[in-house]
């Protein structure tokens, strides 16, 4: 008979889907669900707002307490009259109104100009390498470059701040786009075209179903971007918005007035991108049910 101690101990059996250690008998998960992401876990209604209200009473304990000078840092309290205070003028509404018509018209100009765009790019090599290095190019030139040559193109009302505002939307749908088409599985195309599927048809029923995760990433990035083009659109002989009161904060040195301009782009951008990913949500309601049955038949 053998020594026990001379005895090895057998390997364990492969599992399909896991990885062995060789430094311990453990199996080591890999794929998808190797990752540490709690998918049971189910954030509260407003967990999201745990962060920012903590920080709106620290700032305000800081100024209370003298900590941080009021004149660099009004605490939120005068935060929230200069708001009440520009409300109860009728200023606040009209600048609000004036910053989402400028938004919702330069957001859906470009990014159905970026969308007309990355079709084509996307389809088509001969327009890919007609279109793209100039995209690039393009893309590179900051937000207040644009400015001097858009008021000598448009003039000093509404278009340039309309089209600034469309250019700073257009790029991250475009780049999305041409990405969710270049990883779209071939197989489908010639399932499709062996189908006789014209290319319209190829489109509307292969092409942007597939692409659709990428469009709404691209879009909400363009969104933000739109925002953030906003405040440079503003500085264009605007009267109203809430970049003119940004601007109308800084000459009068009215640090107040500024955080309020700031504080209501963040309220803005978050609704809006809010909105955005609901409509994402219904739209692409139909991959997540046949994800969840997938995983249940497996």
């Amino acid at each position: 008979m053998s020594d026990p101690s001379s005895l090895r101990r057998a390997a364990p059996a492969a599992i399909p889907g896991r990885v062995t250690s060789p430094s311990r008998s453990t199996p080591v998960r890999t794929g998808r669900n190797s990752w540490p992401y709690d998918s049971s876990y189910r954030p509260g209604r407003f967990t999201g707002w745990i962060v920012p209200l903590a920080f709106l009473l620290l700032l305000e304990t800081g100024a209370r307490l003298g900590w941080i000078p009021a004149r660099l840092l009004p605490p939120p309290s005068e935060l929230a009259q200069t708001l009440w205070s520009l409300a109860v003028r009728g200023e606040l509404v009209p600048h609000i109104s004036a910053s989402l018509a400028r938004v919702a018209a330069g957001f859906v100009i470009g990014s159905s100009l970026a969308v007309a765009a990355g079709l084509l790019v996307g389809i088509s090599r001969r327009a890919e390498a007609l279109l793209e290095p100039t995209f690039q190019a393009l893309r590179a030139i900051p937000s207040l470059a644009w400015i001097p040559l858009l008021l000598l193109w448009l003039g000093i009302d509404e278009t340039p701040k309309v089209v600034l505002i469309a250019i700073g939307a257009f790029f991250p749908v475009y780049l999305n786009l041409v990405a969710g088409i270049r990883d779209i599985d071939h197989h489908l195309i010639e399932v499709g075209t062996g189908s006789g599927l014209k290319t319209g048809q190829l489109i509307g029923h292969i092409l942007l179903p597939a692409t659709l995760p990428y469009l709404f990433a691209g879009l909400r990035s363009g969104l933000s971007l739109a925002w953030m083009f906003l405040v440079a659109a503003e500085l264009i002989a605007a009267t109203r918005g809430v970049g003119y009161l940004l601007s109308d904060g800084r000459e009068n040195s009215r640090p107040d007035l500024v955080l309020a301009a700031i504080l209501i782009l963040a309220l803005l951008g978050k609704l809006s991108d809010s909105l955005l990913r609901r409509i994402e949500y219904k739209s692409l309601g139909w991959r997540d049910a046949r994800r969840s049955s997938g995983q249940q038949t497996s």
